[in-house]
């Protein structure tokens, strides 16, 4: 009986591994924006209680420690840190971003 595992499919055919691995990206894909979502609805009451008590719409040294504890769990979960420190910048910005449009708006 021939072996068939390393015969490639053919051209066109659907990869059943490569099929997996897409759907498990896309799953996750799906996570990351309902965590996203979740995060800026919070983020945005924060803003609105700070808007409300004439609080600035950022903290530095905050931003800065929850910066340095990300390096640390992307060192951990093997992810590279300046990465993982790059995206949440990106985040920490469009929520500061957020917390000025509600401060000009109250």
């Amino acid at each position: 009986m021939a072996d068939n595992a390393n015969i490639p499919a053919p051209a066109g055919a659907p990869d059943p591994v490569l099929a997996g691995y897409r759907a498990s990206i896309d799953n996750i894909d799906a996570a990351l924006i309902h965590m996203l979502a979740e995060r800026f609805r919070i983020t945005k009451a924060v803003g609105e209680h700070k808007a409300s008590h004439a609080l600035p719409a950022s903290d530095p040294g905050r931003e800065e420690r929850q910066i340095a504890r990300l390096r640390r769990l992307a060192e951990d979960a093997q992810l590279d840190p300046d990465f993982g420190e790059k995206f949440l910048r990106f985040i920490i910005d469009e929520v500061i971003r957020h917390h000025k449009q509600a401060k000009q708006a109250g």
